[in-house]
């Protein structure tokens, strides 16, 4: 049992390209619409409501385009409208919460975990909530950075502007004193995170900063990886994979009583649409995957469906590992 519909990826931005490279490395079989509302980002600040209307309008067009799941690789979409999406389509949706915080508890050593992300999903509590669910013992501190991802929509990946505006975002978590001497957080005595979580799929492309900036000691964790796994067993569990997708072992490709996809194999494909600059967007895109773009194109969302898009879509084929021109 096979399905070679493609698999959809949201965001905000540029952020969630950082799990599509994992879903890509992760089920190379399979075929992609990742749709980024660049023209609208950053969400974090946002309200609630938009945030909601906003990521229904994308999910929407995705459904329009017949994927067979939705990855809302998004943050604070997840953290404020996951059920809401879970009920509005008759298709499995992920989030990218539940696995980043599974990840983070594993790698926890002394039971205290930092946490940064938009002020949306700070005040949710997403993440509070699902690391307690995965260990009531850990201490959970939470930090919103609302500079950070207009850094990264900016293409700012490197350099001293970048390093100043995540070393002035991660100081409150990392000890910083306020104005009467007290620690922001109240961590306890000689006491301080050994595990960061990157709860933005935005934050993990300024990774080698922000690990500079929070020291070797303190292990730094995000959720693409994680999704990339969670997806793929969603996959597998609901008969959806891509044909040819392998699984179990040579011996017995069945394992755990699943039949095997069928074998007819085609080439996989990978569009990517943007409601902001495509140019910006390629030029982020293509230095996450390392790779050339193949193909160039353009449409008008608005004019196709009437969605309250106010920019041209643009929309971007990438060959996947080959990357051939």
């Amino acid at each position: 049992m096979s399905d070679p519909r493609p698999v959809g990826v949201f965001d905000s931005g540029v952020g969630g390209l950082t799990v599509l490279r994992e879903i890509l490395r992760r089920t190379p079989a399979e075929s992609t619409i990742y749709l980024g509302d660049n023209g609208r980002a950053p969400y974090g600040t946002r309200t609630d409501e938009e945030v909601r209307r906003f990521s229904m309008q994308g999910l929407d067009e995705l459904a329009d385009r017949g994927v067979k799941a939705i990855v809302v690789a998004c943050n604070t979409s997840t953290a404020v409208a996951i059920g809401d999406f879970r009920r509005r389509y008759d298709l499995p949706v992920l989030g990218v919460i539940r696995p980043g915080a599974a990840a983070a508890s594993l790698a926890t050593r002394n039971r205290r975990v930092g946490v940064i992300a938009t002020p949306a999903t700070i005040r949710s509590r997403a993440y509070f909530a699902a690391i307690k669910d995965e260990n009531p013992a850990l201490e959970v501190y939470e930090h919103a950075t609302p500079t950070l991802v207009p850094l990264v929509e900016a293409g700012e990946l490197t350099g001293p502007v970048a390093q100043a505006a995540v070393a002035d975002a991660l100081a409150p978590l990392l000890g910083q004193r306020d104005a009467d001497g007290e620690f922001i957080f109240p961590l306890p005595p000689s006491g301080s995170i050994d595990t960061l979580l990157l709860g933005c799929t935005h934050y993990p492309l300024l990774r080698p900063i922000i690990a500079a900036a929070a020291g070797e000691r303190i292990a730094i964790v995000d959720s693409a990886t994680a999704t990339a796994s969670s997806l793929a067993e969603l996959l597998g569990i609901n008969g959806l994979e891509a044909p040819g997708t392998s699984r179990g072992t040579a011996a017995d490709a069945g394992a755990d009583g699943h039949e095997r996809p069928d074998d007819a194999r085609g080439e996989a494909t990978h569009l990517q649409l943007t409601t902001g600059d495509p140019e910006q967007f390629r030029s982020i895109a293509a230095r996450i995957a390392s790779a050339p773009w193949a193909r160039n194109a353009s449409q008008s969302l608005s004019a196709r469906n009437g969605r309250e898009y106010s920019s041209v879509m643009s929309t971007m084929w990438w060959s996947g590992r080959s990357c051939g021109t």
